[in-house]
């Protein structure tokens, strides 16, 4: 009775095992091959910007800023800074960011259905049960045939059922090759975010640095100007000076305290940003203001070489992993031209009774139908599907190239801007220490009584410019070296794919 009972069962799995073994006899479409890395042997502005950052920071370390295919930022790149309150608040933005969360939920969503269409390649298998009551007509012809009589009574049924699509061409595979990709993209596109967030809280963080020390400045210019206002008037008083004098140092106080308004309203505005970006209110204050702040010099950043651009920057490998799912599209595609099988099957027991239900009289069980279905005439939709998944791999691939040479611009836009933005401070400081030279010469011809008050103002002007301008320039070449990083991927590193998978588990 054993034997008889479980005897459809064991060919069912001898026929599932058949099926798994002839689904892996080939795989329709293409495989894929990745695209080509730029020739281009280095940075156009990589030297000049390597000895740049090697001239600022005085180290000694000049072969980390030159082109090297082994240099590469830490993970977290922003500790190169050095700058304990920046990396507090790059933790916490990568904590609490909203973007950060929604694109986290966007890559849980790929994986979710990397899991779904990994399902398909198994066999689908259903347990059931139940019980049913039933009577049927007494004036019907079979009712009339059983001598005008009708059937009624319980009715017991348990058993299980499966289906599998046999995947004799690979279509199935295609399918979970295109979701694997998609979700390798997703995790690509949640890093670029990070990449992303953690730049912009560099450069906001480096320009509200560069406010307070702007800020600085101007209140030392203030404390002056107030100072020359209270002497200049004075000395009208005592009639040793004229209403002009007076009201060219009053017009020079009230622009000083007028800029540092504007500075402070600067300041704020950043500081708003900077609390948006770190995922708190905007009405909560999340950097005071530095009275005495002495901005840093840059760091040096490796730069490494434009052949290992695409395994630096999450943007780029999310491109790849883009394409990948394109090509396997054009696979699914060329499947739908082969016939599709696709096998079933059921085993269980029914019975009136529901003692008798486990009875081996009660047991029934069906294997097929194996179901072959071949496309003949679909009035070109399938060659119509082919083309457009074609079309669209194409369409990738030129977008690809596309973010590529995007990728280079601004690799070598960021280079560019640090080793100009070096020569630009090493002018302006030449320029600060002639006003400043400028202004001791004015103020002492002044107070000799050989030239009016209004060289001393003018005097006064260019030297304040010339110390906002290097404060600026200062802040530019810090916002510089964190363009650099962020456009070489900073510390990104691509996930395995089984990582990926794993976390889709969780």
């Amino acid at each position: 009775m054993k034997n008889t009972m479980f005897k459809p069962v064991i060919h069912t799995a001898l026929a599932a095992a058949i099926a798994t073994l002839l689904s892996a006899c080939g795989t329709v479409g293409p495989n894929f091959v990745a695209p080509k890395s730029v020739d281009t042997t280095a940075y156009r502005h990589a030297a000049e910007a390597g000895a740049a950052a090697s001239s600022a920071a005085q180290t000694g370390a000049q072969a980390a800023a030159q082109p090297n295919d082994t240099a590469r930022l830490p993970a977290e790149w922003w500790t190169v800074f050095n700058d304990a309150t920046l990396s507090q608040l790059e933790t916490r933005a990568l904590h609490d960011n909203p973007n950060v969360r929604a694109a986290a939920q966007r890559l849980l969503q790929a994986q979710a259905q990397l899991g779904v269409t990994r399902a398909g390649q198994l066999p689908r298998v259903n347990v059931s049960a139940g019980i049913a009551n039933q009577r049927t007509s007494a004036e019907t012809a079979q009712g009339l045939a059983l001598g005008h009589r009708s059937i009624e009574g319980n009715n017991y049924a348990v058993g299980a059922d499966f289906s599998y699509e046999l995947d004799l061409w690979g279509r199935v595979r295609r399918v979970v090759e295109a979701s694997d990709a998609q979700a390798l993209a997703a995790q690509d596109d949640r890093d670029g975010v990070l990449l992303m967030l953690s730049s912009q809280v560099a450069t906001t963080y480096w320009q509200l640095r560069g406010l307070d020390t702007e800020m600085a400045i101007l209140r030392t210019a203030l404390a002056t100007r107030r100072e020359s206002q209270e002497l200049i008037e004075a000395r009208f008083n005592a009639g040793l000076s004229n209403e002009l004098d007076v009201s060219r140092a009053r017009i020079e106080r009230a622009n000083a305290e007028a800029d540092l308004h504007e500075v402070q309203r600067q300041r704020n505005t950043l500081e708003h940003a900077l609390a948006v970006l770190v995922g708190v209110s905007p009405s909560q204050p999340i950097l005071a203001t530095v009275q005495d702040s002495a901005l840093p010099l840059p760091p040096s950043i490796p730069v490494g070489l434009p052949a290992s651009l695409l395994g630096q920057r999450p943007d780029l490998a999310s491109s790849v992993e883009t394409l990948r799912s394109f090509n396997a599209q054009i696979g699914v595609a060329q499947g739908a031209f082969y016939p599709a099988v696709s096998l079933t099957g059921n085993f269980g027991y029914a019975s009136k009774s529901l003692s008798d239900l486990a009875q081996g009289s009660a047991r029934q069980f069906s294997f097929g139908p194996l179901a072959l279905s071949l496309p003949v005439f679909d009035a070109g939709r399938n060659r119509a599907n082919l083309n457009l998944a074609k079309a669209r791999y194409d369409e990738a691939v030129a977008n690809h190239e596309a973010r590529l040479l995007t990728a280079l611009r601004e690799v070598e836009d960021a280079l560019s801007d640090v080793a100009q933005r070096q020569q630009q401070g090493d002018v302006q400081l030449q320029a600060q220490e002639a006003a400043a030279r400028g202004l001791l010469v004015a103020q002492a011809r002044y107070d000799r009584g050989v030239s009016t008050y209004l060289d001393v103002t003018d005097a006064q002007r260019s030297a304040l410019a010339a110390d906002r301008a290097a404060a600026q320039i200062r802040t530019q070449r810090l916002v510089a070296a964190v363009s650099v990083a962020r456009a070489l991927g900073g510390g990104w590193t691509q996930g395995a794919p089984e990582a990926t998978i794993a976390k889709a588990g969780n």
